[in-house]
């Protein structure tokens, strides 16, 4: 199938993410926030991205006026109507995808595929919430979105190929490249990457060592370009938090169980970088 416009829901770190790369790579973008101020706020971080790639001359400031001008952007859903693929990158909470993608089965054309960015949560479940689970798939991206070159894809129980070979497509026509996942909790990313964050978590709560330690350790004992609890803050701890409660719930092992110290960051507002505090004050 030709994908010529994408539509985006959510204008995060994720969405605005994905909406630059798909501009640059010549396709129609409309990208869509409830929230005005995020919408506003994706799109200078976007010509911010933009502009970085022009002083490093990988780009001119022609070409950055013309992908700029390849974004639209509204707060409805109805916003993105007429999209040949939609990506929803929400937070990560089932109920709110939910109705997110209820709206979009009975917005978009039959033919149109329809993709969550989801990190962790089931896309069987998500997808038996539409009427076209074949046409239904995670398209889990890493963040930075404009930085880093993985796309996780991930079938549900009834994704038929031609969704999939879409999908494939049209990550590589992003410059990413692909890694399939089966629709277990966590797929393979977070599966691995989430445990080592929560152990990290441990490590402090029991006061192994501090944050600062822990990072660099880890960072010069197993050359990761971040520690992970500096990771943890990127990411955004409220998100870590969730995709521990899916590995727990959804595959029932107690080594999946949240450190209460993430807990309390979470219930204490401290976030990471987004809120300015995290296990670091930004």
């Amino acid at each position: 199938m030709k994908i010529e416009t994408i539509g985006i829901v959510g204008a995060g770190q994720m969405g605005n993410g994905i909406a630059q790369v798909a501009a640059q790579a010549g396709l129609g973008v409309r990208m869509i926030d409830a929230y005005k101020p995020a919408l506003e706020a994706a799109m200078k971080r976007i010509e911010g991205g933009l502009g970085r790639l022009v002083k490093k001359e990988k780009l001119t400031s022609d070409d950055a006026k013309t992908i700029l001008g390849r974004i639209q952007t509204g707060t409805r859903l109805e916003d993105i109507e007429g999209s040949d693929f939609a990506i929803e990158a929400i937070i990560e909470d089932e109920e709110e995808k939910n109705v997110v993608f209820r709206k979009l089965d009975e917005i978009l054309p039959p033919e149109a595929i329809l993709a969550s960015n989801t990190s962790s949560i089931s896309i069987t479940r998500l997808s038996s919430f539409t009427s076209r689970p074949h046409r239904f798939i995670g398209m889990h991206f890493m963040n930075p979105v404009p930085v880093m070159k993985l796309v996780e894809v991930i079938r549900g129980i009834a994704t038929d190929d031609e969704t999939h070979k879409a999908t494939v497509e049209l990550s590589e026509k992003l410059g990413k490249t692909c890694v399939d996942s089966k629709d277990y909790p966590g797929f393979i990313i977070n599966r691995i990457l989430m445990p080592m964050i929560n152990e990290a978590f441990y490590t402090l709560m029991e006061g192994v060592a501090t944050p600062k330690d822990i990072d660099d350790g880890m960072k010069l004992g197993t050359n990761h370009p971040m520690g992970p609890l500096e990771l943890a803050d990127l990411i955004g701890l409220d998100t870590c938090l969730a995709i521990m409660k899916v590995l727990h719930d959804g595959l029932g092992d107690s080594k999946y169980r949240p450190c209460p110290l993430l807990r309390q960051h979470v219930d204490a507002g401290w976030l990471g970088r987004k809120t300015s505090r995290g296990v670091y004050v930004y």
